[in-house]
């Protein structure tokens, strides 16, 4: 288990956090669930409904949709943002591709931030935008 402080260092070196003050990434460290997934283990599936975005703490992420690889997705990295942006299915699965450590961000907690800290938008539309220019 990581301390506060290791993982507010750690969400600072993802590019989607990069510009969020510390004090208010300590507070998404606190609420930011740990989470461990075996090599193979499916972490969401696409077609569920959704109410959290994981980043890669440690290992990396298969992207699946229809059983083909869209990405693999490495430390620092996140997933899942859609499904706390908008409601719907889950648009992939995405499965560990060896043993990971991931950080799980609820709806709520994300929008709390949200709504003190406007960059975390950014952030994330900027994730977005990178995911659509790269199709």
């Amino acid at each position: 288990m990581k301390t506060t402080l290791e993982k507010v260092l750690i969400l600072k070196s993802a590019p989607i956090f990069a510009e969020i003050p510390e004090d208010q990434l300590a507070f998404l460290a606190r609420i930011a669930k740990e989470r461990n997934a075996l090599a193979g283990e499916t972490i969401i599936t696409e077609g569920e409904i959704g109410q959290s975005m994981y980043i890669i703490a440690e290992g990396r992420v298969r992207i699946l949709s229809n059983g083909l690889e869209l990405a693999v997705l490495k430390e620092r990295e996140v997933f899942g943002e859609l499904a706390v942006l908008d409601p719907e299915p889950r648009s992939a699965t995405a499965v560990a591709a060896e043993p990971s450590l991931l950080y799980e961000v609820s709806e709520s907690g994300l929008y709390e931030l949200m709504a003190d800290t406007p960059q975390v938008m950014q952030g994330i539309i900027r994730v977005l935008c990178r995911r659509l220019r790269s199709r």
